[in-house]
């Protein structure tokens, strides 16, 4: 699959996963916290099933690397 969330939206998302599994981990929100997965892996892997099938991306290309030289 390819990469279809950007930096910020990654961080967004992984840090929403720590967060909902952690609190579910304590006992604050019950087990439904675990679906903080699902948030927190698509940020790891950076890429949305979701966003594919509606053509989102929030990223600026699929490398950093793949920008062309300078004359």
């Amino acid at each position: 699959m390819k990469r279809n969330v950007g930096a910020a939206d990654r961080l967004l998302r992984i840090t929403a996963g720590v967060a909902l599994i952690g609190l579910s981990a304590a006992g604050t929100i019950g087990p439904w916290g675990y679906l903080g997965i699902v948030p927190l892996l698509t940020g790891l892997f950076g890429a949305c099933p979701a966003y594919a099938l509606f053509g989102v991306r929030t990223c600026a290309s699929d490398s950093p690397r793949a920008r062309p030289a300078r004359p």
